[in-house]
């Protein structure tokens, strides 16, 4: 499996950066997009590393639907879309009541793409699963929220998601913005997959601080005994720094080529 950063908080030599994430997934013949970030700068990044994206790319994968993962969605049409049915919905932050959801309504998105939603695990290919609604089963995940739903509810962003590969009996789990919580999305992976050997974990794993949190994940990872770890995005600083004093990180930048 070969993953190629597009889009990333941190800019590799030559390439752009934004607040945002964006993949590109080859495994097994199949090319998927996972993310667009919040411009076009994933389109720039991709002829910089010499791939046409609007022709490569099978599947547009979409995390979750804020901003700075879905709205790059403006740049690019023609493609089967996969998401869940949540990612529409109107939502903001609670200090400002400013906007943090997708520029693009529903309909936008019906019209320039075959739009698939699913709560459920979806089958991309036979080693391929787009998994749904993650159900939050700890105690120390998605517990507070710092966003609003249009009708000033707290938003969960119950449409967080992710996307497992299977290969040589192991899983590898690909993370947008974890909102759900990465530990939820890596049991929730096991317990769908029936595989519980986890290879590799890589994106955003929405950690903060070096708090409960933290070092629960980390234990947890321990426990796993995962052989790849790649916290990116939205993994700030002291957590960053907690997880890398644990196991053997690496920033993770634009331009990356990753062979996992």
């Amino acid at each position: 499996m070969k993953l190629t950063v597009l889009t990333e908080n941190v800019a590799g030599a030559g390439f752009l950066a934004e607040h945002g994430l964006s993949y590109l997934i080859e495994v097994d013949g199949k090319v998927i997009l996972f993310d667009t970030g919040h411009t076009d700068v994933f389109l720039k990044n991709g002829k910089q590393l010499g791939i046409n994206l609007p022709d490569k790319i099978d599947i547009i994968v979409l995390s979750h639907g804020h901003w700075d993962h879905g709205d790059g969605l403006r740049f690019i049409r023609n493609k089967t879309l996969i998401t869940h049915p949540g990612v529409f919905m109107k939502r903001y932050r609670k200090k400002n009541f400013s906007e943090i959801g997708l520029q693009l309504s529903k309909d936008d998105i019906a019209d320039k793409f075959n739009l698939i939603t699913s709560t459920k695990p979806f089958k991309i290919a036979d080693n391929i699963i787009f998994l749904g609604e993650i159900p939050r089963s700890n105690d120390f995940e998605a517990q507070t929220t710092s966003f609003v739903d249009e009708n000033d509810n707290p938003d969960f962003v119950p449409d967080d998601s992710a996307l497992v590969v299977t290969e040589n009996n192991k899983l590898t789990v690909v993370t947008g913005c974890s909102h759900a919580g990465i530990c939820n999305i890596i049991s929730y992976a096991i317990q769908v997959t029936g595989i519980q050997k986890v290879k590799t974990a890589i994106g955003g794993f929405h950690l903060k601080h070096n708090n409960r949190q933290t070092q629960q994940t980390i234990d947890f990872f321990k426990e796993l005994a995962i052989e790849q770890i790649y916290p990116s995005h939205c993994t700030e600083f002291e957590a960053l720094a907690a997880f890398s004093r644990e196991f053997a990180i690496s920033q993770i930048k634009t331009g990356m080529v990753l062979e996992l």
